[in-house]
Parts: structure tokens; C-alpha cells; sequence
């Protein structure tokens, strides 16, 4: 049975009220369970999304993303126990969604003017406020409170493109394990954690690091090069193991050298799967900025993590993503989290597509890169929902003599539980584009 810690010893991070968001919403603010936030220039949260909060498709019983966040931690309590037979790692799937910029952003050093703070990339409460672009989020947090080894499941929100694998929402892992000298050295206690340097000046050495975009990938300066390597040696037999725990020990695999603000060195484990390599998991050696700011000055910590509905499509077979969001029976009933080897999916829906295209012109004087796709594709997702399966800009047009900008994108509308008709879909299609010209001004050709 999994042991599943949920807000134990973490003051800082509350649960939301199971009270879902209210559907009426005043104009100056915006309401997420017993949370009231004053709305401004950065809110661009939609009801459609916050109509995803505490959905927790990733603790339904015998769903895909259940199964595979049960066989993630199974694989961590069996790989990591104390002397007893305890698992080391505790679990914590239930943490609120609501974070603050700080902790999305700044705790993980990720710089200001960075591409993945953009309005057009996160869903923003207020400019303080946005619901978690990752599980990430919670890393200083979760530290700070005592933790050596964890794992924390939840739901992440981005906004993106509409096709078969992306969905505003999704579900996210991430680990932290810690180590200290002992732990990793044993009897070899003449070697350490840190370089002489870095202990005798670690101002120095932290203004370094605080200078590189893109430290060596070799180690932080800060780290011993045994401290790093034996680190390194023990994350990717874990996630190796992993991987083969859940795709079986003939999958073939490769380790890409990658960045990222919060580890160095970094690392992306990629799979071969039809016919083509696949990036699983990001993993690394955490910064140890980070972990001097959670109040740990004597360890070396690894971090990964990775997308649930990613591991769910290639295990099961599962074709497109708004799948996971289904309640049809003929979906939910494939799949027993007890079954020792994987059910593929079975189509359930052969349904028809139907596309219309929807062209309008911009404002004049309104560039064409000035213009956010991820706009246009959330008011489409909060009029059209689950029926619309994809959304492509398929041209971009400027006229040689008025110098307007036009813009032309295709929406395919198919519903994975029926046979939509040509009426259902022109009525919704009718609905985005009266909305769209009312909120960006422009003119429907």
C-alpha cells in the first residue's frame, strides 16, 4: 500500500478548499476556493482553467495518470529504505496549485526577462500570483520544512499550443533527494563535498556562479568533482531503473547534456520510441544557491522531473491528450491499476473531424509578432472545451497597399464521445469569433 504524506510538516503550503471556483466571478477579482485575489494588468487566468482546480485526475482510482504515479513511487519506496524498511521518500500530492511568483520564479533563479515568465506563457492570478507553470515551484519550501528525500505530484498550467500532446493542464512529478558527506563518501572521509576555495570564500565563488548563464557542465564551482561525479553516478542509476521499470529493461535510452536555471550539470533522459528518440525526464545536480537558501549548507542534492501524461501516452497507447480529461466509461473501464502488465488503449472514439477556418484582420498599426496565438487559442478553449482537437496558424498575411496585418487559423472540432454536427460546430465556431473581435478589435473576413 502506498504511504502518501500530504501536508504534514509543511506549514507553508496549504491545500485549497475542496469548494471548486465560483462561477461568478466579480470583475475585480478572482475567486480559488477560500481565496479572494484582486485582479490586475497580468491576470489572464480564465474560468475554463480554473475550472481544472483540484480535479486530481492523477488520484482517480485505475486512471492511467494514477497508475503511473503509483508505479513512479512504488519504484522510489522499494529503491530507497532505512535500515527498518522504511521508505525514505514521502509523498505530497495535494499541494494548492496557487503560488507565488517567488517561489515560480525567483527561488528557482530563474531570471527576470526570462521567456517562461511571459504573460503569454503562464496563467497569472495577479502579478504576484499564478497557478505553479511547475511542481518545481515548491522546492525551497518543501526543504526548508525538514525534507531530505520527496517527490510531489500535482497539476501544472501553461498555456500552449492545441493539438494531440498539449493541454493547458497537465500533471507533473518532481524528486529531490539530499546528501550529506557521510552518506556519500562512507569511510572515505578525506574527501568532501565542497572545494577548499569555495569554504574559505564562498562569496567569491557565489558571485561566479551568480555571473554564468550557463555554468560547465563539468560541476558548479562550488562542488568537489568527486562530490559531483558520485552524484551523478547514483541519479542516473535511479532514473535508468526507472525507466526500465516502467517501459521494460530492453528500452533503449541515451543521457543529453541540456540547462536549466535550478541544476548544473543538467541532463534530459531520452527513450527510442517509433522510430524516433523522446525526452522523458530533466533531471540535474541542484544549484547550491538553492539549497543555501532553504538553510542546508552541507549537502549535495539531484533533482528531476517529468510530465505524467507524457509516460501515460507512450505506455498505454493513448493518442491524444484531452483522453486524461474524459469521463466516457468506455475510456476509464480499459484500465486496473492492480494488472501487471499494461492494457493498451482502444479507440473509442472514430468519430469524424470537422474544420473551419477563421481569418480576421489585425488592428491597424498591430504587428503580426505582436499578436499572441496563446490568446486566441484560450478563448477558443473556453468557448469550444474538449471538442476542439487542434488549433494551427496556417497563414499570416500583410497587404502590399493598406499595410493591415491578417492573420488565418484552422480549428479542427471533434468530440472523442460523438458524432458533432455541421450546425453544433458553426454555432461554436460563430461564438469564437464574435468574442474574439469583441476582446483584440479585429475585424472577421
Amino acid at each position: 500500500m502506498l504511504k502518501c504524506c500530504r501536508q504534514v510538516f509543511l506549514p507553508h503550503l496549504r491545500l485549497l478548499s475542496t469548494q471548486t471556483p465560483s462561477p461568478n466571478l466579480q470583475a475585480s477579482t478572482i475567486e480559488i476556493g477560500n481565496h479572494v485575489f484582486q485582479k490586475d494588468d497580468w491576470s489572464n487566468v480564465t474560468p475554463k482553467i480554473l475550472s481544472y482546480i483540484k480535479s486530481e485526475k492523477h488520484l482517480q482510482k485505475h486512471h492511467p495518470l494514477s497508475i503511473i504515479r503509483k508505479r513512479i513511487v512504488e519504484y522510489f519506496y522499494n529503491t530507497y529504505k532505512n535500515n527498518r524498511g522504511t521508505p525514505l521518500f514521502s509523498v505530497y500530492d495535494q499541494v494548492s496549485p496557487v503560488v507565488s511568483v517567488h517561489q515560480n520564479f525567483d527561488n528557482l533563479l530563474i531570471p527576470a526577462g526570462h521567456p517562461s515568465r511571459a504573460k503569454s506563457d503562464c496563467y497569472y492570478i495577479n502579478k504576484h500570483y499564478l497557478l505553479r507553470a511547475h511542481t518545481t515551484a515548491h522546492q525551497i519550501e518543501m526543504i526548508k520544512s525538514g525534507l531530505d528525500n520527496y517527490i510531489i505530484v500535482g497539476e501544472v498550467y501553461r498555456r500552449d499550443e492545441i493539438d494531440s500532446t498539449h493541454y493547458p493542464v497537465f500533471h507533473q512529478l518532481d524528486a529531490v533527494r539530499l546528501i550529506g558527506k557521510e552518506k556519500l563518501f562512507g569511510n572515505f572521509l578525506d574527501l568532501e563535498i565542497f572545494e577548499n576555495d569555495f569554504k574559505s570564500n564562498p562569496q567569491k565563488i557565489q558571485t561566479i556562479i551568480s555571473n554564468s548563464k550557463c555554468i560547465d557542465q563539468s560541476k558548479q564551482p562550488c562542488h568537489t568533482l568527486e562530490a559531483v561525479k558520485l552524484t551523478e553516478h547514483e541519479l542516473k542509476s535511479v532514473l535508468v531503473g526507472l525507466t526500465q521499470h516502467l517501459f521494460g529493461d530492453n528500452i533503449e535510452y541515451r543521457w543529453v547534456d541540456t540547462c536549466f536555471p535550478f541544476t548544473q550539470p543538467s541532463w534530459e533522459l531520452e527513450i527510442y520510441h517509433k522510430g524516433d528518440w523522446m525526452e522523458v525526464l530533466g533531471c540535474g545536480i541542484m544549484r547550491n544557491e538553492i539549497l543555501l537558501n532553504s538553510g542546508v549548507s552541507n549537502s549535495i542534492g539531484f533533482a528531476f522531473g517529468l510530465g505524467l501524461e507524457r509516460l501515460a501516452m507512450i505506455l498505454f497507447d493513448i493518442p491524444d491528450i484531452r483522453l486524461f480529461w474524459s469521463n466516457d466509461s468506455g475510456f476509464l473501464t480499459q484500465f486496473n491499476e492492480e494488472d501487471n502488465r499494461p492494457n493498451k488503449y482502444k479507440a473509442i472514439s472514430t468519430f469524424p473531424q470537422c474544420s473551419n477556418d477563421l481569418s480576421f484582420w489585425l488592428p491597424e498599426g498591430v504587428e503580426i509578432d505582436n499578436f499572441s496565438p496563446n490568446d486566441f487559442y484560450d478563448i477558443a478553449r473556453g468557448i469550444g472545451g474538449d471538442m476542439i482537437e487542434q488549433i494551427t496558424l496556417v497563414d499570416k498575411f500583410k497587404h502590399p497597399k493598406t499595410g493591415k496585418s491578417s492573420l488565418c487559423f484552422r480549428i479542427v472540432y471533434r468530440h472523442m464521445e460523438k458524432t458533432l454536427t455541421q450546425a453544433e460546430v458553426n454555432e461554436t465556431h460563430g461564438k469564437i469569433a464574435k468574442v474574439v473581435s469583441e476582446s483584440f478589435n479585429v475585424v472577421i473576413r
